[in-house]
């Protein structure tokens, strides 16, 4: 499939604000042929030149396995849109359901750096190249890896910055709580620094 209407790309100086807000995010890999998404609520921004990230992946996924063998993976931001979406991928392992993805209707294209689907839908998507960490990897599910390239929905995001308040609700980011609660991003507030006496 072809990529979103709403597609743009993001310098990679800012594509740390992608997850700056703690979205919950889908993580999508492949390896030999095979491909996999699943939702994970543990990823952050890590640095910003090179932009780099850190995501918990479960020993006992297919991703995982995806991820190790083939040194990818993409951070794709869901929206309130795809909300029952993400918590399906989050709730079934392909593993266990080898057609996971076909059976829940997702969606993909091709990334443009990597060789890993970008998940349709989404608002934001980060392409990324893990950096090797076998010691964070076995014992805390730890992954690292560094941006190499970011897109964004125009209509959230754009010149650096979200801008969810002018936008239609369901293009609101994701924040997972637990059993099936998620919140969405709210309002903006600028605070200004108070000025020096």
């Amino acid at each position: 499939m072809s990529q979103p209407a709403h597609f743009q790309s993001v310098p990679l100086e800012k594509a740390y604000r992608l997850l700056n807000h703690g979205p919950t995010v889908l993580v999508s890999s492949a390896s030999a042929g095979r491909s996999n998404v699943m939702a994970a609520a543990w990823s952050m921004p890590l640095d910003f030149s090179p932009p780099k990230v850190t995501v918990v992946i479960d020993k006992a996924t297919l991703t995982r396995q995806l991820v190790e063998s083939s040194g990818v993976l993409a951070l794709n931001v869901p929206c309130r849109a795809i909300a029952a979406l993400t918590l399906a991928v989050g709730s079934e392992s392909a593993l266990d359901v080898p057609d996971k993805l076909d059976r829940l209707g997702i969606s993909t294209f091709a990334a443009s750096q990597i060789d890993a689907p970008l998940v349709q839908g989404c608002v934001a998507w980060l392409e990324c190249r893990v950096l090797p960490e076998p010691h964070n990897q076995s014992q805390y599910d730890l992954f690292i890896a560094e941006v190499v390239a970011a897109w964004a929905d125009p209509r959230v995001f754009s010149n650096g910055h979200w801008h969810f308040d002018g936008a239609p609700e369901e293009l609101r980011s994701l924040h997972y709580v637990a059993g099936g609660q998620f919140y969405v991003t709210g309002e903006s507030l600028v605070v200004h620094a108070p000025e020096k006496s």
